[in-house]
């Protein structure tokens, strides 16, 4: 039995992980929850699984946390320490890391650090410190699986095959509610528009992203990480339908591509079981039912935000960590109406260009260059309104 901590319990990734986890009672224990501001879902979770410990983000909520579970509240821990106290459960064999944005990224490292294997969905860890991730990974010598449907797709595109013929990494993207929209329209979209995204049911920030096309551009560089492959050798097809979750192709010319229906289930519970595959109660693919499959080259003028994020991962060093910053706060902005959708880009351009990119040989670098990125965004922002 496999036993698992949770960071980013109550969110649609932690959500997936424990409907796993419950289907399959007799290979995964759940030890370890951490969670933001949803406690009553935290304390329906808590009273399901049992966990031995939980976190919470504010110490007034883990009061009233242990007040809603009474006498059966396991240690209920807040803040930075709670957190860190559950990715390094000595219980906890495998930490699901599905914390939204760079707050990941502190958790994901400790957890390596005492050598738990990883089931990555916070693509901020790599993208804000991918170099001193992989060498932490590599020096650990734990598994870090990727729990993003087109990650995962690559990876298992890539078994049974030598890197060394590999030529390039194709990324779908669904091309996100604004794919069809004229670029003149963009001006006016509002945040509900932006967060009804066509194929995938997700939380508020990658939904924003994935109609800038940030979301994908974040992506790149975590594939550059996670599959060390530099920037050239790693391209994005715009593929509406969804279904095709990625390609890889080799020297060849052969494509080897993952299909299947757009249910986050799947690479969740290949990353849990790795190398088994799990039975999941989900429809079956029907491509006749289908009838196409269409693919296309990104606009890069309609989504600036993709190229931001090639030329950060060229730079390296701490550009990615500030532009991946810079966009949480433009999100946010956006979200809260102070923002339009189409300042998102102009914003993170700014950022970037006023950045003078570093090495990064140390996390603290990249938490440095994340303050620096949300508080050079909150500026502009600000200056605007």
């Amino acid at each position: 039995m496999k036993k698992i901590s949770v960071l980013g319990s109550t969110g649609s990734i932690g959500v997936s992980t424990l409907d796993i986890a419950a289907a399959h009672p007799d290979q995964f224990q759940i030890v370890a929850l951490t969670a933001g501001a949803n406690l009553h879902l935290l304390a329906e979770q808590v009273r399901r699984f049992r966990p031995s410990v939980v976190a919470v983000l504010r110490k007034e909520d883990e009061v009233s946390l242990r007040d809603m579970l009474g006498a059966a509240a396991p240690e209920v821990l807040s803040g930075l320490e709670g957190l860190m106290a559950c990715a390094v459960h000595d219980e906890a064999q495998m930490v699901v890391s599905a914390i939204v944005g760079a707050a990941g990224l502190v958790p994901t490292m400790a957890a390596i650090e005492s050598g738990k294997d990883i089931a990555l969905a916070n693509k901020e860890t790599l993208v804000t410190a991918g170099a001193l991730v992989m060498e932490a990974v590599q020096r650990k010598g734990v598994k870090l699986y990727p729990v993003d449907s087109e990650h995962s797709a690559i990876f298992q595109s890539l078994e049974g095959h030598r890197k060394a013929d590999v030529r390039r990494l194709i990324l779908t993207a669904s091309g996100g509610p604004f794919r069809d929209k004229a670029l003149a329209e963009l001006k006016q979209v509002s945040p509900a528009d932006a967060l009804a995204h066509p194929n995938w049911s997700m939380g508020k920030k990658i939904s924003i992203d994935s109609a800038t096309m940030m979301n994908k551009g974040l992506e790149v560089i975590e594939a550059r990480w996670l599959f060390d492959l530099p920037a050239d050798r790693i391209d994005v097809h715009i593929h509406p339908q969804s279904i095709v979750h990625s390609m890889v192709e080799y020297v060849d010319g052969s494509v080897i591509a993952q299909l299947g229906i757009p249910d986050m289930k799947t690479p969740i519970a290949y990353a849990l079981s790795y190398p088994e595959r799990l039975p999941l109660n989900l429809p079956a693919l029907d491509l006749c039912a289908l009838g196409s499959l269409s693919f296309s080259k990104p606009d890069n003028q309609r989504f600036a935000c993709l190229e931001l994020a090639y030329e950060a991962l060229r730079a390296e060093g701490t550009a990615p960590a500030v532009l991946n910053a810079a966009n949480e706060v433009a999100v946010e902005a956006f979200l809260n109406r102070e923002l339009g959708f189409l300042a998102i880009p102009d914003i993170l351009r700014r950022v970037l260009d006023a950045h003078r990119h570093g090495a990064l040989t140390h996390i603290d670098e990249a938490l440095r260059a994340d303050r620096w990125g949300r508080q050079a965004a909150r500026r502009l922002i600000d200056a605007a309104l």
